[in-house]
């Protein structure tokens, strides 16, 4: 049996459902196969033969193993992935098929966060589309991104948002396309990831959303349920948020904005998975995010300390993007 799902603007076709993910009609055809806990016949151990590493992320000072690897195997046809907990990747280089193994106590939950993380991002990448390290947020009918290296707030600050009756696109990680003169954001899932921390700051109480998997502490706020939606059409993307380090002095948030070579350089920096690109990605990348910048405004967002602060940051936010949009749809000389 075969179920297929939406996910960053792709069909996906699986060999298992795949939690968090939006089912779509047996009638749409599939942009990737997903083959989850098989490997295919002839490479069912990946690591053998010659394999050339092209990445090697180290771990803590006393671990035994990286805690990634990737190499390219079987002559440069497929890239695997093996993460430090045994959780196993293979990609197609047209970015068409993946095929993922784990062991136990690991399960299938476990295997699908890194899946609908940098499995995907690289999947998008090997597919000629740039993703960034961001969440999205619909404001009317346009997106706006929070960007942002790892906690910076992305997924929380969207978390709020959608509290506050405005639907997500994306948390963490956000597949942009060009279109014409447009840029546009591409839903990702109804789910948001978030840590304890924030859970409990948002919520009352770290138990007050279900956990990602078993073996792990973050959680998730499932959208399309109460108040938080899901927005699941692709959307302009009108402006860009860089979330700054919090304010302890401030008293209220500050927005500024950021020249295009900054913003660039921000862009480079907070691009998904990009310790993985070849010198002709990295070349896509730059040109393509160069053109981005000079087309949608990039602000700089200083908060203020405290998730009692989010609410009225994420009100600012909306009204900055809000005055954006104004601003570029005025008549000219108005």
């Amino acid at each position: 049996m075969t179920f297929l799902f939406s996910a960053y603007g792709l069909r996906l076709a699986s060999s298992q459902p795949i939690p968090g993910l939006t089912p779509v009609s047996a009638a749409s055809s599939a942009d990737v196969t997903v083959h989850l806990g098989s490997m295919p016949a002839g490479l069912e151990n990946p690591s053998s033969g010659s394999p050339q590493v092209i990445f090697s992320e180290e771990g803590p000072s006393d671990a035994v193993f990286p805690t990634l690897t990737a190499s390219l195997v079987s002559g440069g046809s497929f890239i695997h992935f093996r993460y430090v907990d045994g959780t196993e990747f293979l990609l197609d280089r047209a970015g068409t098929r993946v095929w993922a193994v784990w062991r136990e106590p690991l399960t299938l939950e476990d295997t699908v966060t890194y899946l609908l993380g940098p499995v995907m991002a690289f999947v998008l990448r090997l597919r000629g589309i740039v993703c960034l390290h961001a969440s999205a947020v619909a404001v009317e009918d346009r997106a706006l991104a929070l960007l942002g290296p790892g906690g910076a707030g992305k997924s929380t600050t969207a978390a709020v948002f959608a509290r506050l009756g405005y639907a997500v696109l994306a948390d963490d990680a956000l597949a942009v396309l060009e279109r014409g003169d447009s840029f546009l954001a591409q839903p990702a899932y109804p789910r948001v990831r978030l840590w304890p921390e924030s859970v409990r700051a948002l919520y009352g109480s770290d138990e007050a959303l279900p956990l990602l998997t078993p073996n792990w502490e973050k959680r998730y706020l499932t959208l399309d349920e109460n108040q938080e939606s899901f927005q699941p059409d692709p959307l302009p993307l009108a402006a860009i948020y860089i979330l700054d380090e919090r304010s302890e002095q401030a008293a209220e948030p500050a927005i500024e904005t950021v020249a295009p070579q900054a913003a660039l350089v921000s862009l480079i920096t907070n691009s998904y998975v990009n310790y993985l690109l070849d010198k002709t990605m990295r070349s896509q990348e730059f040109d393509f995010l160069g053109r981005l910048v000079n087309r949608v405004p990039v602000r700089r967002v200083l908060p203020l300390a405290g998730p009692e602060h989010l609410p009225g940051l994420c009100r600012v936010i909306a009204e900055d993007f809000r005055s954006l949009v104004r601003a570029a749809h005025a008549p000219q000389g108005a």
